[in-house]
């Protein structure tokens, strides 16, 4: 029986428009997956700096809410809200200046 065809990969023009699609998707119809290998990145070290910030009980619990509905860690939801409001900030500054 033969494979079925691969589905072509779209085009994204933003990462959240990208994660909203594979939230969906199954990846499988866009990738051959038999013929995956594993890497090793060995020299990979974190871009990230720990941080303190205060921030009210009741925003923190439905922040942690909404991470538990989409099944991520809280911490990771903050960095894509923060990521994508900083975003939405440069595109209005850009578009008014």
């Amino acid at each position: 029986m033969p494979k079925p065809k691969l589905k072509t990969m779209p085009r994204f023009e933003t990462e959240a428009e990208e994660r909203a699609f594979w939230s969906e998707q199954d990846t499988s119809e866009y990738f051959d997956w038999s013929k995956a290998r594993r890497i090793v990145l060995p020299e990979l070290r974190p871009s990230t700096t720990p941080i303190s910030m205060r921030l009210p009980l009741p925003l923190l619990t439905e922040l942690k809410r909404l991470a538990h509905e989409q099944d991520v860690p809280y911490q990771s939801l903050m960095k894509v809200y923060l990521a994508e409001r900083v975003a939405l900030e440069r595109r209005q500054r850009k578009q008014n200046s």
